[in-house]
């Protein structure tokens, strides 16, 4: 149960929110934006809210189900909208900040929605903790004037689980999961056949039972598996080995490695420099 400081914290959050008269909500399914989405639909009322999805080959399959379950369910106006990522070349490069260029028109997007629904405000699930993290499309949402309520209430992402489980949000304890080109080795262009690929083993990996995990994508076809540490023992079966590196060459992969040091978040990210990561 969230402690009294918490508590406060959501109450804080009610208001901020309360305060707008209409609110678009940038979901993608996950426990931020859920939250966010929630808490607004709860106070503003669904008819002041609309959730917005931006769909593309970088959003799996089962984010997106997940997605219209969830919405369908609750009630809450929703849309879903494509995103041509492929037509940002300085996207598709996969450079250390593919995520500005991705951000700026992802947020241009949702401006040009919020405009003809008459909308002012466009708010996303961004929290405390992801300011601790190499994320480069924050600046961008910032020049796009995307309001991020739970970073000026100072919710951390430990908290919005917490805040999460005690309103009732059913994937309270769902596993983060990014867009799928934050998989792939930085330099290695995005195709949709290298996130259909990613997307493929991911799903394979995670209809054998496993939930922390992550396939990586590097130079030469190579797959690195990221698998919980408390998971790690179930993998190393040798009939699952064998199984999982049949069915990822299968899917397109031309090596199959596994991480020892197991899942966790970011792991792209230790090839590049101090200064790249503290931008």
């Amino acid at each position: 149960m969230p402690d009294l400081t918490v508590r406060k914290k959501l109450e804080v959050l009610r208001r901020k929110i309360g305060g707008k008269e209409k609110l678009l909500v940038a979901f993608s399914g996950g426990v931020d934006s859920g939250l966010l989405l929630k808490v607004a639909s709860d106070v503003l009322g669904k008819e002041r809210v609309l959730a917005v999805t931006v769909d593309s080959e970088l959003f799996p399959r089962r984010e997106l189900e997940q997605v219209k379950s969830f919405v369908t369910h609750t009630g809450v106006i929703h849309t879903i909208v494509q995103f041509p990522w492929q037509n940002s070349d300085d996207f598709v490069k996969n450079p250390h900040d593919r995520c500005y260029y991705c951000k700026r028109e992802f947020a241009k997007r949702l401006k040009g929605i919020a405009t003809a629904e008459g909308i002012k405000t466009i708010a996303e699930g961004v929290t405390v903790s992801d300011f601790g993290e190499y994320r480069p499309g924050l600046a961008a949402a910032e020049e796009e004037g995307v309001w991020h309520p739970l970073v000026e209430v100072g919710i951390t992402k430990y908290e919005v689980r917490q805040i999460a489980k005690e309103i009732g949000l059913p994937f309270w304890d769902k596993p983060s999961s990014p867009c799928l080109a934050t998989r792939v080795e930085y330099g290695e262009r995005l195709t949709v056949e290298k996130l259909a690929m990613i997307e493929a083993a991911e799903d394979f990996l995670k209809d054998l039972g496993f939930k922390g995990l992550r396939v990586r994508l590097h130079r030469g076809g190579i797959a690195r598996i990221e698998v919980a540490n408390e998971e790690l023992d179930a993998f190393c079966d040798f009939d699952v080995l064998k199984a999982v590196s049949r069915k990822l060459k299968a899917f397109g992969f031309t090596y199959v490695t596994l991480d020892l040091e197991g899942y966790r978040s970011g792991s792209m990210d230790v090839s590049l420099s101090h200064e790249l990561r503290t931008l």
